[in-house]
């Protein structure tokens, strides 16, 4: 493995270990998002942020905008901080989430489709 590789590779993980604690608040479990996921209409994306699958209330749409922004906030804090780009901490945060994500939760990966988690 080339030393690049192993370097990316260590600073991901690094990122990966920062992002969990500070992350945190911003993607603690909402009710009405919670609800919103287990009835289909809001979803995981790869990028780290919550998505509408579909049609949602407005109060629905509302409440994810208002998480995003957190997230984005937290994600745009840590990047600055570890010298890496928003999308990259974002990213990584997306994987972590799509893996944690519970089964029947929909989710949008790299292909751009939403897709039952199985």
């Amino acid at each position: 493995m080339s030393k690049l590789k192993t370097a990316f590779i260590a600073l991901m993980a690094g990122v990966m270990a920062l992002v969990s604690p500070l992350v945190a608040p911003a993607l603690a479990g909402d009710p009405v998002i919670e609800a919103a996921k287990t009835e289909g209409i809001v979803g995981e994306q790869i990028d780290g942020f919550l998505g509408i699958v579909g049609r949602a209330d407005p109060a629905i749409q509302r409440k994810v905008d208002e998480i995003n922004a957190g997230r984005r906030s937290v994600y745009s804090n840590l990047a600055a901080r570890e010298g890496q780009p928003l999308s990259v901490v974002a990213r990584l945060t997306g994987e972590k989430l799509i893996a944690d994500a519970a089964r029947g939760t929909y989710i949008l990966d790299e292909t751009g489709v939403w897709r039952v988690k199985n």
